[in-house]
């Protein structure tokens, strides 16, 4: 899923994922366990950024 979700084991806050391309940034240090059967995962991600880089992949598709 290249390009699509992107993968960090550094710790990181809100800011590091400003201008950030990948629709999603799977956050490998953030997830909690919640009992034995749930867990909480966390996935950043630049709403503006990464939407219209989708868009553009989006676009770039249908044209050819």
């Amino acid at each position: 899923m290249k390009g699509v979700l992107g993968y960090t084991e550094d710790d990181v806050v809100s800011t590091d994922f400003n201008g950030e391309v990948c629709t999603s940034v799977f956050d490998a240090k953030a997830g909690i366990a919640l009992n034995d059967n749930f867990v909480k995962l966390v996935s950043w991600y630049d709403n503006e950024t990464g939407y219209s880089n989708k868009v553009l992949d989006l676009i770039a598709h249908i044209s050819k």
